[in-house]
């Protein structure tokens, strides 16, 4: 049952941030064929509740690390639209200055370390920017998101064991779509209760309805205030699908068009939509009008991403690396 707090004050906002996620990443196959993207983009379509969800529970000082499926953390962050796809098309205006794309975009003044094409890679940089939060005092908490099949990569165990050791503000946020690319997590683990992961470290962990927004965020609320505390890492598991492929051109012939419309009777755009019109927080025209929005302003991002220039070839090698005394 939902919460009518949370309906009436951060739902509304969460319809929008997840529209606003769903019409830019329905967009990227056609950006690809037309040649505006070079190299693979993976669309997290169907999967918007998992990064909204989080994202509400953070603040300013948080830092996050995700993956190469996440253009929809960095909105949810608060990435503004039309730099995000001017860093996807290359283009001089983007957070990276074009240089990192779809799948290595950092945004410092959000705390965001960087999506990531290496495989949980982000797990290992964001327990160490919860050391850092730790050592400055910031009271900072650190997110990691990351795949099904990025929790049998040895990092995984390794800084989960560490933040352990050291209460580190660590959030681990696995993304349990099942299917690490065209794997079935039945065929990668002995057991899929992925939770279970974390008891050898004497972590706690909870696994959550990935498709429900407000599920997801009191999961994250919890998490985020113990790491706050100083009581070391959490580990959520949110239960999710991924509505399109795993990349723009996947052929999808290792998952079966039932299992597909099983999913997509439970989109968490129209779950939430239909508990704030039962809730009366909001009208149908009302919930139309919200995903207009969020149309028109993947619209004008597209408009002044499609204008800007590419960067220069001689700054290849300029802001690449940070030197700090």
């Amino acid at each position: 049952m939902s919460d009518f707090t949370f309906l009436a004050g951060p739902g509304v906002k969460a319809l929008y941030d997840m529209n606003l996620i769903r019409r830019f990443e329905q967009r990227l196959g056609r950006y690809s064929e037309e040649g505006l993207i070079r190299g693979s983009t993976h669309p997290a379509v169907g999967m918007e509740a998992v990064a909204v969800g989080v994202s509400m529970a953070l603040e300013p000082q948080d830092s996050i690390a995700s993956n190469h499926r996440g253009h929809g953390h960095c909105l949810a962050r608060g990435a503004d639209p039309a730099r995000l796809l001017m860093e996807i098309f290359g283009r001089a205006g983007g957070y990276s200055r074009g240089k990192g794309g779809s799948m290595h975009v950092g945004i410092r003044e959000l705390g965001i370390l960087g999506t990531n094409g290496i495989v949980g890679a982000g797990i290992g940089l964001a327990t160490g920017a919860a050391l850092a939060h730790r050592l400055r005092g910031t009271d900072g908490v650190a997110v990691a998101y990351f795949g099904d099949g990025a929790i049998n990569q040895g990092v995984f165990h390794e800084s989960l064991n560490l933040a352990s050791i050291w209460k580190l503000p660590l959030v681990l946020v696995c993304e349990n779509n099942r299917y690490a690319q065209s794997a079935a997590l039945s065929d990668m683990v002995v057991d899929d209760r992925l939770e279970r992961r974390a008891a050898p470290f004497g972590v706690p962990a909870t696994t959550v309805d990935g498709m429900d927004v407000e599920a997801v965020h009191d999961a994250a609320r919890t998490a985020t205030s113990r790491a706050r505390k100083g009581l070391g890492p959490e580990l959520i598991v949110a239960e999710t699908y991924r509505f399109l492929g795993h990349m723009v051109g996947d052929t999808e012939i290792y998952r079966d068009e039932a299992e597909v419309e099983q999913w997509l009777k439970r989109d968490p755009l129209t779950e939430l939509s239909e508990r704030l019109i039962a809730a009366m927080v909001l009208s149908r025209s009302q919930v139309r009008d919200i995903d207009t929005d969020a149309v028109n302003a993947v619209d004008a991002a597209e408009r002044l991403a499609g204008l800007e220039p590419f960067p220069e070839a001689a700054e290849a090698v300029e802001n690449v690396y940070e030197v700090t005394r």
